[in-house]
């Protein structure tokens, strides 16, 4: 496995790095629930909670919330349960803001909409992904970001075959009460950090992962991205000893990150 060196004795892969920004997603959020898809936005998740956001409210992903959520991967430990959360009650967490999602991208547009229901027209796909799901929900809801972990010009595109996630164009034609809690937080991917705080809500670009060109970048977007200049490119954060230990040893021990994101 390759992998990017930080000074010192300790290293990080490239997922290592996607898990830690997927942790910076959640900081500030403080005591609302966290919700992933994903590998690396799990381990985002716990390790937010584990370190600087332990305010956050993570389940058993059943029906109750726990104190320390089980590892992605390798045996599961004694949960202390927190409270009672059965599926009936997220919703009341959802429609009041109290929620924040990590999702899914199959497609993803400049403006934040979002596709992961099929590809192709609606009416006869080329291919049938997983539907809307809660995506319309979450989206005028509460905070949603999203994970892509292989980032493509076929997943950042100009326009998505089918709104799945409202984004912040479609946004800002609906009444704002059906909005007041639409909120596009960050989006990850193998490659880079993106956020929406631009004036029209379009996305742009805010960190590199270390050992990623602009070019490559550019290359992989399907849309003209905002760019800040060049010289003042930030680099996504490496992990700290302390965060790569928790990784490696309490989160994934067995390494299931490495499936989703290639070095």
């Amino acid at each position: 496995m390759s992998e990017v060196t930080r000074e010192g004795p300790e290293t990080a892969s490239r997922g290592e790095i996607c898990a830690v920004a997927a942790a910076e997603a959640f900081r500030g959020d403080g005591e609302i629930l966290a919700s992933c898809f994903g590998i690396a936005p799990a381990i985002g998740a716990r390790l937010a909670k584990a370190t600087f956001e332990e305010d956050l409210l993570m389940t058993d992903g059943v029906c109750t919330v726990v104190d320390v959520p089980n590892p992605v991967s390798g045996p599961g430990h004694d949960l202390v349960v927190e409270a009672w959360l059965p599926f009936r009650a997220i919703f009341d967490h959802l429609w009041n803001g109290k929620r924040h999602v990590i999702m899914a991208a199959s497609q993803i547009d400049r403006f934040g909409n979002q596709n992961f229901a099929c590809i192709g027209e609606h009416a006869q796909p080329k291919a049938q992904l997983l539907g809307m799901r809660g995506a319309p929900g979450n989206t005028i809801s509460h905070k949603t970001s999203y994970w892509v972990p292989n980032q493509t010009q076929k997943v950042f595109v100009e326009a998505v075959d089918v709104v799945s996630g409202v984004g912040n164009d479609r946004a800002a034609q609906l009444p704002a009460t059906t909005t007041r809690g639409h909120c596009l937080g960050r989006v990850i991917s193998n490659l880079a950090v993106y956020d929406f705080e631009t004036p029209d809500g379009a996305m742009q670009l805010i960190s590199l992962h270390p050992g990623v060109g602009l070019e490559e970048v550019i290359d992989n977007t399907g849309f003209p991205l905002i760019v800040p200049d060049e010289a003042n490119i930030a680099q996504t954060r490496l992990p700290t000893a302390e965060e790569l230990r928790l990784i490696r040893e309490t989160i994934d021990p067995e390494g299931f990150l490495a499936r989703e994101v290639a070095n």
